[in-house]
């Protein structure tokens, strides 16, 4: 599903910001980078060596998971993949940033016992890459007062 979602937002010129190592992470990277996608790893060691070969840009933060604050906010919308604790961490970072996250077949949060919606469902990898696009696009619209443009 990863290399899927890789793939689309390569098919569709959008750069693939995750933290560069292996696993889902890899297959993002060389789903993109097999359309021609530019990939950039927010690595959490101190060498861009750890980072996966489909990395095209790798960033050496020295952070470990602190790192992941720098993921998510380096991205207009945040597609999440399955995942471990990791991953949870930059849903709610993103969540805490208004930064819009679409889950695929990843965590579920509740509030109080109910399901409030915080996660944007996706059933399969483009509409993932849909519902993203969307989001960010609206997302970017409300903070350049309804304007287009690259932000």
């Amino acid at each position: 599903m990863a290399e899927a979602v890789g793939r689309e937002l390569g098919r569709r010129g959008v750069t693939l910001v995750c933290g560069g190592l292996g696993g889902v992470m890899e297959a993002a990277c060389k789903g993109a980078t097999s359309q021609g996608g530019m990939t950039i790893g927010i690595l959490p060691g101190d060498s861009g060596r750890q980072a996966n070969r489909y990395v095209r840009i790798p960033i050496v933060t020295g952070m470990g998971y602190a790192r992941n604050v720098i993921v998510v906010k380096s991205a207009q919308a945040v597609i999440a993949v399955g995942g471990s604790h990791g991953t949870l961490s930059e849903i709610a970072h993103a969540l805490q940033y208004n930064i819009p996250v679409i889950g695929l077949n990843t965590w579920s949060l509740s509030r109080e016992g109910e399901d409030k919606g915080l996660i944007i469902r996706a059933q399969d990898p483009a509409e993932a890459v849909d519902k993203a696009l969307a989001a960010a696009k609206k997302r970017g619209q409300r903070r350049s007062g309804g304007k287009s443009g690259h932000h």
